[in-house]
């Protein structure tokens, strides 16, 4: 060795490599967890809504069920008004948007939007869910047991 050179043993040259590991990966969470702060949606139900809203302008899912009699197509044609409900609170809904084909009253839904001022929630997106009896259309004339193999040799 040259007088001026130094090199650190092989125990200390590991320790400062898991060091610089440990902050790169700390760093990489940090940076995750900051870039997807605004992305987290919480899920609310109508009588939650109501009890505990969220700050205005927050970005939240709200699920129920879509109260019969309630949907109303305005004007413009693409803006629907709507009520879900949880069998104990209401909350208006407006969507402006194309609504997805299962998306009819008494059936279950969830809106990703925000909370307005006036307690209407305003959605972006819209989500309708079928019921746990739902048949795909192909299988809807077949008996249980034709349907159970046609499950089994597509698995």
């Amino acid at each position: 060795m040259s007088p001026g050179t130094f090199r650190p043993k092989p125990k200390h040259q590991r320790l400062v490599l898991i060091a610089v590991a440990m902050v790169a990966l700390i760093g990489a969470g940090l940076l995750a967890t900051w870039a997807l702060r605004n992305q987290a949606s919480y899920f609310y139900v109508p009588s939650e809504l109501r009890a505990n809203p969220p700050a205005l302008g927050r970005a939240v899912r709200l699920g129920g069920m879509v109260e019969r009699g309630s949907i109303r197509t305005e004007a413009d044609g693409v803006t629907t008004a709507f009520v879900v409900s949880d069998g104990k609170t209401s909350v208006p809904v407006r969507f402006k948007g194309i609504a997805p084909s299962l998306f009819v009253e008494g059936s279950g839904v969830v809106a990703e939007g925000r909370l307005g001022a006036d307690g209407t929630f305003t959605a972006d997106i819209l989500l309708a869910k079928h019921d746990e009896k739902y048949v795909p259309r192909e299988m809807r004339d077949m008996t249980a047991a034709q349907a159970k193999r046609v499950v089994a040799e597509t698995q």
